[in-house]
């Protein structure tokens, strides 16, 4: 049975992590949507698709005094969340709950999370187009978006958020477009930080942050730059997935 499973270090060995050989395995993103996340002591935030817990614990480890709710719809990664809480000593503060996010509003509330109760969700939605989906069943679950899961996944968290709660989410560059016409229903004051793998490389990925309710604007961050020209890791992204440092939004 441990064959199954790897037990592998995130932020320089601050979390280990318990998750599946096959299958969806946590990275970069997951790290850099926790250090994104404006949260603070006292406060309630909800990783949304929250598999085994990586983002959602790497933003309870960086804050004190944040409780966290880690949300997923596969029962296996649900309990392998709650595993990586315990063993990292942060179960008093994180709690997971196995919900689709497309449960009712009932359900959440069943699950103890009310309508307008939290202060910050986070979320890494599948944003694959199905060309070629994987043949692995929880591959193809946390990678696969249809037409609909920017939405549904959207107004969830619009449901969850108190006023001027904030989201946070990590997306495909290229679908940035379609991020902001679907903030565009519950939420205002945008703010897009591109990531690019090396410096005047494209961006393969953009994290926003938006508020709940505010009005509609945009603004956009120079690009947070994982690697140098020849490959080495930049001190930004040491500092960020090693060191536990959190997004600069200074910028806004």
């Amino acid at each position: 049975m441990a064959a199954e499973f790897s037990d592998d270090s995130a932020l320089g060995g601050k979390l280990v992590l318990r998750q599946p050989r096959r299958g969806h395995r946590f990275g970069h993103d997951a790290i850099l949507l926790a250090a994104a996340t404006a949260a603070r002591a006292g406060e309630h935030a909800v990783d949304l698709g929250s598999g085994i817990g990586a983002a959602g614990l790497a933003l309870a480890r960086r804050v004190e005094g944040l409780v966290v709710t880690l949300v997923e719809i596969n029962p296996a990664l649900s309990a392998l969340g709650r595993h990586n809480a315990e063993r990292n000593k942060l179960s008093s503060r994180v709690h997971a709950v196995c919900l689709d996010v497309a449960a009712t509003s009932a359900d959440f509330a069943a699950a103890g999370l009310p309508a307008s109760s939290v202060d910050h969700v986070l979320m890494n939605p599948p944003f694959n187009v199905a060309h070629n989906p994987s043949p692995d069943p929880a591959r193809r679950l946390a990678h696969t978006a249809s037409r609909d899961t920017l939405a549904q996944w959207l107004g969830a968290a619009a449901r969850l958020l108190r006023a001027s709660g904030t989201v946070t989410l990590i997306w495909r560059a290229d679908g940035l477009d379609e991020v902001l016409r679907a903030l565009a229903a519950d939420f205002g004051l945008a703010v897009v930080l591109p990531i690019l793998p090396k410096p005047d490389a494209p961006a393969i990925r953009v994290i926003v942050r938006a508020t709940k309710g505010a009005n509609r604007q945009l603004a956009r961050l120079p690009g947070f730059v994982l690697a140098s020209a020849d490959g080495k890791p930049s001190e930004q992204a040491e500092a960020v997935l090693r060191k536990g440092a959190t997004l600069d939004w200074s910028g806004t």
